[in-house]
């Protein structure tokens, strides 16, 4: 069941320096959020710290809270092994497990959680890849490498992998930005499907992307270097790229900067 985000005060460090100060959103389930703005304004650090992936950097950490309904993701007693199985991820490269068949990529985590019958694996591999758009090419190859698949096929393959796992929540840190265009396409009409089933994050670099996935867009912005990304305007797509209410936002859509 796809879970609602609640982001209160976030800020997010790495060491002594602030990476990303002060953000506060909420994600709406069941919809696919946009992450947009310049280089290092903090975008996929922010993005990192809805499943807990921001603390595995050596001196990552952070102050604030996120709630994925009523549980607090960094509360003391919660597994972060937990956080990142119900809110999986999908990272800008695809990285399928390279010494494993197409089969054990999308089983590895199921493995890994105790499931052990193969008639399940089975079920749960096949539904993975369908849900994937991607059985129909690969059903008679389940056994070949997950290497061995063209670049759109194998982040197809990673998405797969990540909702093998059933998590509630799918991050997608830009991940048609190493893809031809033909493979983006199906990685965008794959996102917009999954939304009936997930609440799905997307930080991207397109522009004409977030406008054609997203419910709503997010703008971050940095002043300066070394100055902490912050959150500027949330608000739906459609708006945003319209009538967005802040200048620094309207200034980026329109190419002026960034």
């Amino acid at each position: 069941m796809a879970k609602r985000i609640d982001v209160s005060d976030l800020n997010v460090y790495y060491g002594d320096f602030k990476a990303v100060e002060g953000v506060s959103m909420t994600v709406e389930p069941r919809s696919v959020t946009a992450f947009i703005g310049p280089s290092g304004c903090g975008k996929s650090t922010f993005l990192r710290t809805l499943n807990r992936m921001h603390e595995v950097t050596p001196g990552g950490r952070v102050e604030g809270k996120v709630m994925l309904d009523d549980q607090d993701l960094y509360a003391p007693s919660m597994d972060p092994v937990h956080v990142r199985r119900t809110v999986g991820m999908v990272f800008q490269r695809p990285n399928p497990f390279p010494t494993m068949s197409i089969f054990d990529n999308v089983a590895a985590g199921l493995r890994l959680n105790g499931v052990k019958s193969r008639s399940t694996l089975e079920g749960i591999v096949e539904k993975s890849l369908r849900g994937a758009n991607l059985w129909n090419e690969v059903k008679d190859r389940l056994n070949k490498p997950g290497a061995g698949l063209s670049g759109g096929q194998q982040q197809r393959l990673c998405i797969a992998r990540a909702i093998a796992v059933q998590p509630q929540v799918l991050l997608m840190d830009e991940p048609c930005s190493a893809l031809d265009p033909i493979s983006t396409l199906a990685i965008e009409e794959l996102i917009i499907r999954l939304k009936s089933e997930y609440t799905i994050v997307i930080v991207t670099h397109n522009m004409q992307q977030a406008a054609r996935v997203s419910d709503r867009t997010a703008f971050f912005n940095i002043k300066a270097t070394g100055e902490p990304g912050r959150l500027i305007e949330l608000d739906d797509t459609a708006k945003i790229f319209n009538n967005p209410s802040m200048k620094a936002t309207e200034d980026y859509i329109s190419g002026r900067f960034g």
